[in-house]
């Protein structure tokens, strides 16, 4: 997103870029709190406290953003929040305690992804009733109206993408991403844990593969995929 100011060739796509900018600061902060507070929610109701007595168990982003993963889903288009602290000596059964409570966390974006794509049909709609004129950029003298519909229109376009982007990403099945923890459901302790003491050389990669679109594009793609689904299937709501 940060890097659209830079690629704005007239005042209009400028000025349109800050916007999507400032429209998309909110979209973020929402979907990586979410993500977050979904873990610790999982986690207390089976069983682990940890996360709810270190004050995770909130949509305060304050308590979850990471500076650096923040940025990150400013530039690149994915990132992270801090995680959420989980015992896993509190679940009955730790390996699917585990695996659950990392599963709520994509769960949950995937359902902001849908309630996203519901927003933009009903936003559509109401615009097509009251016969809203619009345009593809942000620009002066356009229509209060017009721009009150543009900006929910785009804020909802990337709450939806967004959150399908942040699932798809944290579904990686290597650490420290959610889909590690469910692997650990199927892999022995042994390998599990072997595996785990590379995560700091791990996180080196990633930051490599974002930064050369390596891995930024597939997951791009993947999001693109399932919000356009998603799409489809509430394409009914925007007639």
């Amino acid at each position: 997103m940060l890097l659209e100011l830079f690629r704005a060739d007239s005042k209009d796509e400028l000025i349109s870029a800050i916007i999507m900018l400032l429209i998309s600061l909110p979209v973020i902060l929402l979907s990586l709190s979410f993500h977050e507070a979904a873990h610790a929610f999982a986690a207390h109701k089976l069983g682990d406290r940890t996360a709810r007595n270190l004050g995770r168990l909130t949509m305060n982003p304050a308590k979850h953003l990471d500076l650096m993963g923040t940025l990150c889903m400013l530039i690149c288009g994915v990132g992270w929040a801090k995680p959420v602290p989980i015992n896993t000596r509190y679940f009955k059964n730790p390996k699917w305690g585990m695996a659950l409570s990392a599963l709520a966390g994509p769960v949950s974006n995937l359902l902001l992804s849908l309630f996203g794509a519901v927003c933009v049909q009903l936003t559509i709609r109401i615009a097509v009733l009251a016969e809203i004129p619009f345009a593809p950029f942000f620009f002066k003298g356009m229509p209060t109206s017009s721009l009150i519909f543009l900006i929910f229109l785009y804020f909802f376009e990337l709450f939806a993408y967004y959150n399908a982007i942040l699932a798809v990403f944290n579904m990686i099945p290597i650490p420290p991403f959610d889909g590690s923890r469910l692997a650990f459901v199927f892999l022995p302790d042994r390998w599990y844990f072997e595996i785990m003491r590379y995560e700091r050389y791990i996180m080196i990669v990633l930051f490599v593969l974002l930064a050369t679109d390596i891995l930024t594009l597939p997951l791009a793609t993947a999001a693109d995929s399932i919000t356009g689904f998603f799409y489809r299937i509430t394409s009914f709501i925007g007639g």
